[in-house]
């Protein structure tokens, strides 16, 4: 993948976090759905996106973004 040197830290930042939010998101519905798969799926997803933003230095548990 080649480096854009167009897009900062700030836009790599926001996309980390949006895609922690949207994991989030997908793990509250199919926990809510009692779909024991897509939970599966989705809690793999989140800690995939949390362990990518805790890499690049984000702190997803003191936002607040993982309660609830």
């Amino acid at each position: 993948m080649a480096h854009d040197p167009e897009v900062g830290m700030s836009e790599v930042a926001d996309a980390l976090l949006a895609r922690v939010r949207a994991a989030h998101a997908d793990l509250a519905a199919a926990l809510k759905a009692e779909d024991v798969y897509a939970v599966a799926v989705a809690q793999d997803e989140l800690d995939d996106a949390v362990r990518l933003a805790k890499r690049h230095g984000l702190d997803v548990g003191a936002t607040g973004m993982l309660e609830g």
